[in-house]
């Protein structure tokens, strides 16, 4: 092999792995991202995401239903302009009630509920998740002098 063979088939085996790099980095994180959506965002889409999920918005009032066992609570996000139903199993935190912001993680089931594993509460009057924020941004719809959260 001449030293240019050997020089080209050393650029061929680098770009090589750092392809296969980049590509095992992108398929693991296509995995575990969440991305964030608004009930109004949702209801822009044609059909709703298959993957993990973030929703922000308010529970809206009344909508708070509980089973028979209260092992599953049921509820509805909102924000002005639509609204996105959602089922969750599990301990709702304290400062969880009708009228104040959330955020759930989940996935959508068949019936068109989003599958909430995760629900998180505001943490005062102020708080407002980073992404809730920028959402009302984008609506037009922010207040300045609320606080954002890391």
């Amino acid at each position: 092999m001449t030293r240019k063979q050997q020089r080209t088939a050393l650029i061929g085996a680098v770009f090589t792995v750092a392809a296969l790099a980049v590509g095992l980095t992108l398929t693991a994180l296509g995995r575990s991202v969440a991305y964030f959506y608004s009930p109004s965002d949702l209801a822009a889409l044609a059909a709703p995401p298959s993957g993990t999920i973030r929703l922000g918005g308010l529970v809206e009032p009344g909508s708070i239903l509980y089973t028979d066992d209260k092992a599953e609570v049921r509820f509805v996000v909102r924000d002005e302009i639509a609204s996105t139903p959602v089922v969750y199993a599990g301990i709702l935190p304290d400062l969880f009630s009708e009228g104040e912001g959330v955020v759930v993680e989940g996935r959508f089931g068949p019936d068109g509920r989003l599958r909430a594993a995760q629900v998180l509460a505001k943490h005062d009057e102020n708080y407002m998740p980073r992404e809730v924020a920028e959402a009302l941004k984008k609506q037009g719809r922010w207040k300045e002098g609320e606080r954002v959260g890391e």
